[in-house]
């Protein structure tokens, strides 16, 4: 056995400091972190060579006692919290005490801090088994962290990062998610001397939302709003246009910290089910708040990653919620003209974001109407104020509804596939195979529900080859089957045999649907609901449907309408595709160049 050493206080250090200081972006959060905690209002991050040679965090906040900073450096130093209790309840983003003693260790830091109660400032470099100490400085209140030469004394650390430019988008990708987690705060972010964005700290969301993601996403939000004894939030979930290929786009805050869950984003998901497309998620930004006793958020050196107790009711809360919310709304998806003149032309100038150290630190915007809906929006070259126009507004008048039906004018049907229709100053067009398709699932959800679906017997019946643990599956799961029209039996020698299907699928694919739940059931149990099922119901039903390229005449269309206006969601197939779309009289004038306003 080889020989037991104790290691150098060095040694500890760095592989301390390994642990929450993996690359350049790390360093940012833990500071920017701290900034927050602190109270700033202003918060403006530098970085050059990807936060390798130089990262630079400067706030308004508390600051720094001048007693205290010496021992702000040492390991498991904190102002969060005192004792083990204290971390049911914590409220602050930054807590271990490990930040500024896992960072020096790493590179070489300079602070600069200054109280309200202080008539001057300290500045305080960080020298390993020194015993320097704070020198009187000129500084306005707040706080200023300089890093330089990260991981100059761990060259291997080094080799494991990415491009300069690869870690610089991972602190601009941080900087705007803290921007979105506190909109309350003016945020900039400056790499290698080029200003990339700034906030106005104004608490307007949306603001940030559009500096972020850009217009045609802000033009496609609507506002989330939930209250429960249990969990609250605020925030906006995406139109269906906005659905994307992975969850990058989902965003959570809980208690104001960015997060990864698990139960929050299959809720969302869950919520949104109806809307999305096979392979795609909703784009959200979400606020949540809960009880700190209800969430364990220490779990991992990042603070990242949360647990949440109570999770199945958390789950079913917000998954409803969130169903809610897209239920209540007519999004059929508009297919605007956004030209650069349309964005220019309602931007009014105001003056430039003050930057932390200077003494004018509120934002002086333009006056505008009170009575006009504002949503001000920062971009990095100026403050510019946007005022919402009239593609921002959802429909006012449902399209799909009975009252509406009387104003139809029905052009006709495109390509055998696609009707035509005009109702006021818009013109619609609709797909009548994804019409089709959500109104026999619906119709079929609506009988499973009430206990009335209808049967086709199959003769001769289909038989299925399954093994051991698939017939346990069947079994667990048969009350599910026999409520949806699937009457199956035991047909020996390890296999089974379907005699009936819902009368809306006969004529599917019986085999393969059958087959396609009991692998996808094998692979993610039901866990107390039937969402599997229904998804492969969803995912066949369109092969009972109406096809494209297939001839209707006006009446059977007429009907189709009125059967599509009678559902929860008339406006997404089961899939997630829309089966209608919107172009308005104007943007069709644009086109044509009728009108340049």
């Amino acid at each position: 056995m080889s020989k037991i050493h104790v290691l150098d206080k060095t040694t500890i250090e760095q592989i301390a400091a390994g642990e929450v200081v993996e690359r350049p972006f790390n360093v940012v959060k833990e500071l920017v972190e701290n900034s927050i905690d602190a109270g700033s209002s202003n918060i403006s991050v530098e970085i050059k060579d990807g936060g390798l040679s130089l990262i630079r965090v400067t706030d308004d906040g508390n600051g720094i006692s001048k007693d205290d900073i010496k021992n702000a450096f040492l390991p498991h130093a904190t102002s969060k919290i005192v004792n083990i209790d204290d971390l049911l309840s914590v409220r602050s983003l930054g807590f271990r005490g490990e930040a500024l003693s896992s960072i020096s260790a790493v590179s070489d830091v300079e602070l600069i801090t200054k109280t309200p109660d202080d008539l001057t400032g300290s500045r305080y470099i960080y020298e390993k088994d020194s015993d320097n100490i704070p020198e009187d400085i000129g500084a306005p209140n707040g706080t200023t962290m300089i890093v330089r030469n990260l991981f100059y004394n761990v060259p291997a650390r080094k080799k494991f990062l990415k491009s300069l430019s690869s870690e610089g988008s991972m602190v601009s990708d941080l900087c705007e998610h803290i921007a979105l987690s506190h909109p309350e705060i003016a945020i900039k972010l400056i790499s290698n001397g080029k200003t990339l964005f700034q906030t106005s700290g104004s608490g307007d969301l949306k603001e940030v939302i559009y500096r972020i993601y850009g217009l045609e996403t802000a033009q496609n939000l609507i506002p989330f709003v939930l209250e429960n004894d249990l969990i609250s939030a605020e925030g906006y979930l995406g139109k269906p246009t906005l659905n994307r290929s992975n969850r990058n786009y989902e965003t959570f805050f809980m208690n104001g910290r960015y997060v990864h869950c698990d139960v929050i984003s299959k809720a969302v998901e869950e919520g949104c089910r109806e809307y999305l497309m096979q392979h795609k998620f909703p784009f959200c930004v979400i606020h949540f708040k809960c009880d700190p006793k209800d969430i364990d958020v220490n779990v991992h050196p990042a603070k990242m990653e949360i647990r949440l107790h109570k999770r199945e009711d958390i789950f079913d809360i917000i998954s409803d919620s969130v169903r809610e919310c897209m239920r209540s709304l007519e999004l059929i998806k508009a297919v605007p003209v956004i030209r650069e003149e349309d964005n220019k032309k309602n931007e009014v100038s105001i003056p430039k974001a003050p930057e932390p150290f200077e003494t004018k630190r509120i934002l002086n915007f333009k006056h505008v109407d009170p009575d006009e809906e504002v949503s001000n929006v920062i971009k990095a070259d100026n403050v510019a104020v946007i005022r919402d126009v009239s593609q921002m507004n959802l429909f006012e008048d449902k399209f799909l509804s009975q009252d509406s039906m009387s104003e139809y004018k029905i052009i006709g049907q495109l390509f055998k596939t696609y009707w035509l229709i005009e109702y006021r100053d818009t013109f619609y067009m609709m797909d009548q195979h994804a019409a089709h398709e959500k109104v026999k699932f619906e119709r079929l959800m609506a009988a499973y529900r009430s206990k009335t679906v209808t049967s086709q017997s199959i003769n001769p019946p289909i038989i299925i080859d399954v093994n051991l643990k698939e017939a346990d599956i069947i079994n667990e799961y048969i009350d599910e089957f026999n409520k949806l029209g699937i009457e199956i039996e035991d047909f020996g020698s390890g296999s089974i045999a379907i005699r009936s299907m819902p009368q809306d699928l006969y004529g599917c694919d019986e085999h393969e649907f059958f087959r396609e739940i009991l692998d996808e059931l094998n692979e993610n149990p039901l866990k107390g609901d039937h969402e599997v099922i229904l998804n492969k119901i969803a995912s066949m039903s369109c092969k009972a449907a109406v096809k494209g390229n297939t001839e209707m005449n006006l009446s059977g269309i007429k009907a189709l309408l009125r059967e599509l206006m009678s559902l929860d969601n008339p406006y997404n197939c089961p899939h997630g595709r829309p089966t209608l779309i919107s172009f308005s009289k104007s943007e069709i004038e644009k086109k044509f160049g009728r009108i340049v306003t």
